[in-house]
């Protein structure tokens, strides 16, 4: 017989690791603001999805909003409860103390790709991006033997710390908080591209009143200060 779960059981959650440093202060203040407990595994974007798509119980899932879109297309997800809650764009990182090129504009980051020992990209929505770029320079093939792409779950700015690669590439709330790395910036306006993280619940869940009610928190303007300390915006 299976045993129903209770308040004092966390809502359980997964989500790709951009949003990891966020959905823990997030979870924190709701525990705070409720009494009730979160627990949110965040992992690969690419190895999350798979797990929902298989259908492993979680209460609700954050990830990209064509990653959420595609979950509903598979009937994962209740499509009435998606919640779109940040914005955030690509950085860029060298190690810590390494020069720092110019990124001021599409032209200088090119130069910096071109410069570059190694460059590091990931697997996620920021990884897509970089490889549509280099196609579009048409360096995409010379560049090939010098692009490292980060295993899935593995920061790019871990690469950059060990001397893996020169030049990094990734989400901004991804990069933050990584010691041995310094964020020169953003990309630059003409070739940014923003990614919108989107939470909804799982049909695996059999806490959906609770679940929308953490979702309708995270979604709210009292979690607007934590996004922009993570590095992304409200979306």
């Amino acid at each position: 017989m299976s045993v129903e779960p209770t308040r004092a059981d966390p809502i359980a959650g997964i989500s790709s690791i951009a949003t990891r440093h966020l959905l823990g202060e997030l979870a924190a203040a709701y525990e705070r603001r409720s009494g009730q407990a979160t627990a949110v595994e965040s992992i690969g974007g690419v190895e999350a999805m798979r797990r929902v798509q298989a259908g492993e119980a979680f209460d609700f899932v954050v990830l990209a909003a064509e990653a959420i879109h595609q979950l509903g297309h598979a009937g994962r997800i209740v499509p009435e409860s998606r919640v779109e809650l940040a914005r955030s764009g690509v950085a860029v990182a060298v190690a810590a103390g390494a020069p720092r090129p110019g990124i001021g504009d599409e032209h200088a980051v090119r130069r910096a790709v071109l410069a570059a020992r190694a460059v590091g990209y990931s697997t996620g929505p920021s990884g897509v991006h970089v490889a549509r770029l280099l196609e579009r320079w048409g360096i995409a093939e010379g560049a090939g033997p010098r692009l490292v792409q980060a295993p899935p779950g593995v920061p790019v700015g871990t690469l950059l710390a060990r001397g893996d690669v020169e030049l990094g590439f990734q989400q901004l709330s991804e990069l933050l908080h990584l010691p041995g790395i310094d964020v020169i910036g953003t990309l630059p306006p003409e070739i940014q591209v923003t990614t919108t993280f989107t939470a909804a619940a799982c049909k695996t869940s059999k806490r959906l009143d609770e679940t929308r009610a953490l979702l309708a928190f995270l979604g709210s303007p009292e979690a607007d200060a934590a996004k922009r300390r993570q590095g992304m915006e409200p979306a």
